[in-house]
């Protein structure tokens, strides 16, 4: 392998940090946080107006697909990157919040956050009900199961009336105001430190139960799961708590884009979502939350900044795809553990 290829960003970072203070690394984090809340007016600043978007306006392409690609990439990381299983159909779990929003909030005239925890339960209740008989199974089987699953759901919104059919359910009313936030068509900056502050919320969540029993189980079942077995680890409960909690982020972030968007259909929900949101896991790093998130806004905000090429943007698109992950095969912030146990299995 290249030494490009070889080159470890993370590990590098890793270093840095271990060597600061709490002191250091708490003002380090609120720079990063702060920075990241400026970007809504990043495109106008001269220095970075280069990341403005053609067509549609860089504050609502930081909502979605920005936003809300790295919220789904970091929920389906949980049950890809952390515990090593893969789901095709992760788009089920953003389509069941989409549509809870959407139908309790023109039926029962409930706001956004009156709707927001039943979407998450929701999306939970259909992840225990998919995990139970699925996550018995391993490798090909499993995938084939929640890519199915993502189909059923596609394909049941489509033919109910509850749901609008293939056309859909319109007039989904914006989040109201809290503390002075406007989250309309006329404030998408708002909208989008909504979105923020919902992913710092992952992220904190995740970190929480990386470094506790649950996240050692799904390190241990990552690595192997028969060893996993043996030293007593219940791999079926630690893996559908991960389907779950996978499943509670992609039906929140659901329920987000459908207070955004106003109207929602069937082709919202296709399939290649999910390849686009596991593209983005494996492109940015496997595992890691600060690849994952690296690697969500790049294959978000590509095809929207190139999106003045038309057509041919995908073709683009394709190959930075195909060329980095010759280059990156682990990703653009791989793994640190994954990279050393490669590196005793070459010695």
């Amino acid at each position: 392998m290249s030494k490009f290829g070889n080159f470890n960003l993370r590990d590098k970072g890793a270093a840095i940090w271990t060597g600061w203070n709490r002191a250091t690394r708490t003002i380090f984090v609120l720079v990063i946080v702060g920075l990241a809340a400026l970007l809504p007016f990043s495109a106008q600043w001269g220095p970075t107006s280069f990341l403005n978007t053609p067509i549609t306006s860089f504050e609502n392409v930081l909502v979605y697909p920005i936003g809300m690609f790295v919220l789904m990439a970091l929920g389906l990381n949980i049950v890809v990157g952390k515990s090593g299983l893969l789901d095709l159909g992760y788009v089920a779990f953003f389509a069941i919040g989409a549509y809870t929003q959407g139908i309790m909030s023109t039926t029962l005239g409930w706001n956004t956050w009156e709707i927001m925890p039943f979407g998450i339960g929701f999306a939970m209740l259909s992840g225990v009900l998919l995990g139970l008989p699925a996550l018995r199974l391993r490798g090909d089987y499993l995938a084939i199961i929640t890519l199915g699953f993502g189909e059923i759901v596609r394909i049941v919104a489509l033919n109910l009336s509850a749901t609008g059919g293939s056309e859909g359910i319109p007039g989904i009313p914006n989040p109201p105001a809290v503390l002075g936030f406007k989250f309309d068509l006329m404030h998408p900056q708002d909208f989008f430190w909504l979105v923020l502050f919902m992913i710092l919320l992952v992220i904190w969540m995740i970190r929480r139960f990386t470094v506790r029993r649950p996240g050692r189980a799904w390190e241990a079942i990552r690595q192997d799961e028969d060893v996993a077995a043996l030293m007593g680890v219940n791999t079926l409960i630690y893996k559908l708590w991960s389907f779950v909690i996978g499943a509670a982020v992609g039906g929140a972030a659901g329920v987000l884009y459908a207070s955004k968007v106003m109207v929602i259909s069937p082709d919202m929900f296709k399939f290649d979502v999910s390849i686009l949101i596991l593209a983005c896991v494996v492109f940015g790093g496997i595992g890691n939350i600060w690849g994952v998130i690296l690697g969500a806004s790049i294959l978000a905000y590509l095809p929207e900044r190139i999106r003045f090429i038309s057509d041919a943007r995908q073709l683009v698109f394709g190959l930075v795809l195909i060329i980095m992950m010759n280059l990156r095969p682990d990703g653009l912030l791989p793994r640190k553990k994954r990279e050393k146990i490669e590196e005793k299995r070459t010695m």
